[in-house]
């Protein structure tokens, strides 16, 4: 059964059935003409460019050609043919025009000029109209679909984790709260504190920052699974960098090392590279010729190189040695900031790093403790302009140890007895990371706010459409 009712502009543009009638059906986003011609350039989502729709004047209505203006949602019905302007191979001349829904000039906000993205961010529900939200949206989905096809492809099994969660697994506490309970007049214990047992799950829950803690679990049974879902943290930080509701990948494989992780790190990132490049080209020409010059080109410098793989040691003796003077000191056992990786992977190496063997001490209680008894083995991707784009580890399979470091980190291990017992029946080497979303398409459009890769980003104080 063919559900087909119209024909996308993609697919006209790239067609030479000339004489043959197509129906198409969009959004107006110029009109120009002569009082015996409209040219109209109409776009519906589908590609980065118009298509050209030539209307004699004569044969339609004044009344109607006067409302085809930008922005208004047209159908129109017309003969391919080749185009006599520059800028285009075809055109439709057209026989037939209906308006769906027009938009009035004087208070339509997208017009011909640019616009800021500052600008857009304030009417999100409109800018996906935009050439440049538009590439950007149809990366987003050729990202997302790259992503399971990756994991689909090599055997993974897709897992849904919990959103509503009462585990913190990266321990930072910067969560939403999740509660049912009457704010103004929540019940109280005996301590004076809000009794959470009377709330609608008995106990404290919150949105998940991460899938990871849940992922071991299916790990250790499916063997390899990755998640892509919805994450949240409460960090109020208003910078082009985060947001409070972002997107994570997070695979999580048994029988992974270390060095195992890395390399299904490198190849799923390169994956996702050449998926775009392959596939979404003219969206990406677009945002390089419009807004980074360089996208074109770092891009296939990603793919065309192998990555550095360094120690967090190493790492702190070349910054350490390097004579640039860093606003945050690089002393051994202090977090890397993003001015140290970008100098690493911009300057240094000039391609894209991995370093492991971070402290233990700033890192998270899972991660797996090297006989040194003083690093772990973590693993942070490092690429160009993004710093870390993808954070992981292998996990520490034994009980003796995990339950020491949580006890070390002073951590409540009555919320995390399921967990343990991953370790206490069945434990196996296992490893995995978590890619932010949001991140990558920063890596992928060349875009400078996180805030413009998202539909609707949620960021302090800002929860509008």
């Amino acid at each position: 059964m063919s559900i087909k009712k119209r024909t996308k502009i993609r697919e006209v543009l790239i067609s030479s059935k000339f004489g043959s009638e197509f129906t198409l059906k969009g959004w107006v986003k110029t009109r120009r003409g002569s009082k015996k011609i409209a040219f109209i350039a109409l776009n519906d989502g589908s590609t980065i460019n118009n298509i050209q729709i030539v209307a004699d004047i004569t044969d339609f209505p004044e009344d109607l050609l006067r409302q085809v203006t930008t922005g208004a949602c047209i159908s129109v019905t017309g003969t391919l043919t080749p185009s006599m302007g520059s800028g285009q191979d075809v055109e439709i001349k057209a026989t037939k025009i209906e308006l769906y829904g027009p938009a009035d000039p004087g208070s339509y906000p997208l017009q011909k000029k640019g616009h800021s993205l500052e600008f857009l961010r304030e009417i999100a529900h409109l800018r996906p109209r935009t050439n440049t939200f538009g590439a950007i949206l149809r990366l987003r989905h050729a990202m997302s679909y790259a992503i399971h096809k990756y994991f689909n492809d090599n055997g993974f099994y897709y897992l849904h984790t919990p959103i509503i969660t009462g585990s913190d697994a990266e321990g930072a506490g910067e969560m939403f709260r999740v509660t049912t309970l009457d704010m103004m007049n929540p019940p109280k214990n005996g301590e004076g504190q809000i009794d959470y047992r009377e709330d609608f799950f008995g106990r404290e829950t919150n949105l998940t920052v991460s899938g990871q803690l849940e992922g071991e679990l299916g790990a250790l049974a499916l063997s390899d699974i990755y998640t892509f879902g919805p994450t949240f943290r409460a960090e109020n930080s208003n910078t082009p960098r985060h947001l409070a509701e972002f997107w994570m990948i997070e695979p999580e494989m048994a029988f992974y090392d270390i060095n195992d992780n890395m390399d299904l790190a490198e190849d799923f990132l390169k994956y996702l590279v050449v998926y775009a490049l392959e596939n979404y080209f003219e969206d990406l020409q677009f945002l390089n010729n419009m807004y980074d010059k360089d996208l074109l080109s770092r891009l296939n410098s990603v793919i065309n190189s192998d990555f550095v793989r360094i120690t967090y040691t190493e790492a702190i003796d070349i910054l350490n040695t390097s004579g640039v003077k860093f606003e945050f000191p690089t002393n051994w056992g202090s977090d890397l900031q993003s001015e140290h990786e970008r100098y690493l992977v911009e300057k240094h190496f000039k391609k894209a790093v991995i370093i492991t063997g971070y402290p233990k001490k700033i890192k998270p209680f899972y991660m797996k403790q090297n006989e040194d008894g003083k690093t772990v083995r973590a693993m942070d991707v490092l690429f160009p302009r993004i710093g870390e784009i993808v954070g992981g580890s292998q996990r520490e399979e034994n009980m003796q140890k995990l339950e020491s470091r949580i006890t070390e980190l002073n951590l409540p291990r009555k919320d995390l007895w399921w967990y343990l017992d991953t370790r206490r029946f069945g434990s196996a080497p296992h490893a995995g990371f978590g890619l932010g979303f949001e991140r990558m398409m920063l890596f992928i459009t060349g875009m400078g706010n996180i805030r413009d890769v998202i539909p609707f980003p949620r960021t302090p104080n800002n929860a509008e459409f």
